[in-house]
């Protein structure tokens, strides 16, 4: 595997990040600590399963964290 760094599919997921970050920042601040910060999370968590699929040793492994 490449570079996770190099991957379409993880640039997009940063830029879907840095997108749900700056929408909920407009959010009321009722929101802020429910349904924002979820959002926010599961947006992080698209490129944090791509890189932790790349340092896996087997193909099983990194399947597992790109379904994830």
């Amino acid at each position: 595997m490449a570079n996770y760094r190099e991957l379409d599919v993880w640039k997009k997921a940063r830029a879907l990040a840095s997108h749900v970050y700056r929408r909920t920042a407009t959010f009321p601040r009722r929101e802020w600590y429910g349904l924002a910060q979820q959002m926010q999370r599961a947006a992080v968590s698209i490129a944090c399963n791509i890189a932790e699929a790349h340092g896996r040793a087997t193909s099983r492994e990194r399947i597992r964290f790109l379904t994830i």
